[in-house]
């Protein structure tokens, strides 16, 4: 997205880091106070274990995935009702809460884990970053994704803390669920969860997401400056 005061792309914000450590909750912030759109990288894989499971794909074969994947048409387009949003769309349906289904979290570190699967996605992720003015949270954007970001952020928390928040969510099961996504996801050969090295580190155990967004905002400020670029405010009621 081209900053109209300066006739450049504007920055590009990559937030990483392990579940429950609040990047939904930091990026959507972030994007509303700097007016740049928002993006879930997560939300694509959960997609296409939702495409793979209606075709009921047997997600421990690699290969069955790999051959399913290619037939898999995504799209990232606004949000009917949020258009600095980015959502996925499956075959003209925007999906929503049925990315957050059992079956989908309990599938989904398998299916990121096959080459072609991760391949099809980044390709997809960077299409929709490749004009700028994005925040983008996910695993592996600040080193895979997207490596040129002018902001990068690996938000993490206390294992303890990260539990209580994904079971707030989605419940207990999930919580009790949250090692074992970290150790498939920190351990995977390809794109594996850690921080870029000139990534800013940020631990926000016991913070406010108001305090984790605030300082995420300043690097935004920061980064703009630096470029020549303007402020551009808030979203407003986009939100």
């Amino acid at each position: 997205m081209t900053d109209p005061s300066s006739g450049t792309p504007d920055v590009v914000v990559a937030i990483d880091g392990p579940a429950g450590a609040g990047k939904s909750t930091v990026a959507l912030g972030v994007a509303d106070r700097t007016g740049l759109r928002y993006l879930d990288t997560g939300a694509t894989y959960r997609a296409l274990t939702l495409a793979l499971l209606r075709q009921g794909v047997p997600l421990d074969d690699p290969d069955a995935v790999t051959a399913a994947t290619a037939g898999v048409k995504l799209e990232l387009q606004p949000a009917l009702d949020h258009p600095g949003v980015l959502r996925v769309w499956l075959d003209g349906e925007m999906l929503l809460g049925e990315l957050r289904s059992r079956e989908v979290n309990a599938a989904v570190s398998a299916a990121s884990a096959v080459p072609a699967v991760r391949e099809q996605m980044v390709a997809l992720q960077r299409s929709a970053m490749a004009g700028g003015g994005i925040v983008a949270e996910g695993r592996d954007v600040g080193t895979a994704v997207w490596p040129e970001a002018e902001v990068k952020v690996f938000l993490t928390a206390d294992p303890g803390e990260r539990a209580r928040r994904r079971s707030a969510d989605e419940g207990d099961e999930a919580g009790k669920a949250l090692a074992e996504r970290d150790r498939r996801d920190s351990g995977r050969k390809i794109s594996p969860t850690r921080a870029a090295g000139d990534a800013v580190l940020l631990d926000s155990t016991g913070l406010p997401a108001g305090d984790v967004i605030d300082r995420v905002v300043r690097l935004v400020d920061e980064a703009r400056r630096k470029a020549g670029r303007r402020p551009r405010g808030r979203r407003g009621s986009a939100w």
